[in-house]
């Protein structure tokens, strides 16, 4: 059986928004700041990673809206990130790897300290890039009325 996002809609994991262009600049606006600021000099790794996450979400909360979707608060991260499956056509490694960024980044951010070494946070930077160029060339391509 193949699931969408219309089925998602239907288990209440997402349901239905109306973006805006500004919404998605936003968010994109969000996501440049935070892909300079996991590179400032002297940052922790933790930090770096935690950042470059956040940038990464951003974008799959930019492609979800853009499809018109939002996801709800119960497992809110897990459903962005799966999401990019539905969206730009992520390939379940991409999906797999930011899932366990996501693990990575609940457990630096209240169990323990300095779990991130500089290479995961460097894995994590590379992977927002990418969604960034996939995310902004999906956007232009399928929905140009977001496009920024």
């Amino acid at each position: 059986m193949t699931v969408s996002l219309q089925d998602w809609l239907s288990f209440g994991w997402v349901r239905a928004h109306k973006t805006s262009q500004q919404e998605i600049a936003d968010l994109l606006a969000v996501v440049d700041r935070d892909l300079e600021a996991c590179q400032t000099t002297g940052l922790v790794a933790d930090w770096r990673f935690n950042i470059a996450y956040n940038a990464a979400l951003q974008l799959a909360t930019a492609a979800l809206a853009a499809s018109g979707y939002q996801a709800e608060r119960s497992n809110h991260h897990f459903r962005v990130i799966q999401s990019l499956e539905f969206t730009v056509g992520a390939d379940a490694k991409t999906v797999r790897k930011f899932d366990l960024f996501r693990k990575k980044r609940n457990i630096t951010d209240y169990e323990r300290a300095e779990t991130v070494s500089d290479l995961e946070a460097e894995e994590m930077r590379s992977l927002a890039l990418s969604l960034r160029s996939s995310v902004r060339a999906w956007i232009t391509k399928n929905c140009p009325e977001y496009a920024p």
